[in-house]
């Protein structure tokens, strides 16, 4: 994506309850799969009022033609 100029990102690069703030709490790998498996999954898209109609045209492309 970058490469077509689309700045991405990653909020969350673990899921919050393995995270050193919340160890107190006893969670542990595995203990939540399905956040685990978003954190390695989800991406961070542009989203801005200031977008036109062609930069999401252009985001909608790129993102299809990793899929097709």
């Amino acid at each position: 994506m970058l490469s077509k100029g689309i700045q991405t990102g990653v909020y969350y690069p673990k899921p919050l309850h393995l995270y050193d703030m919340f160890r107190k709490m006893g969670y542990k790998p595995g203990d939540f799969p399905v956040a685990e498996q978003a954190s390695k999954e989800v991406l961070a898209l542009p989203v801005h009022p200031l977008l036109s109609e062609a930069n999401i045209d252009e985001i909608i492309t790129t993102l299809r033609s990793f899929v097709e």
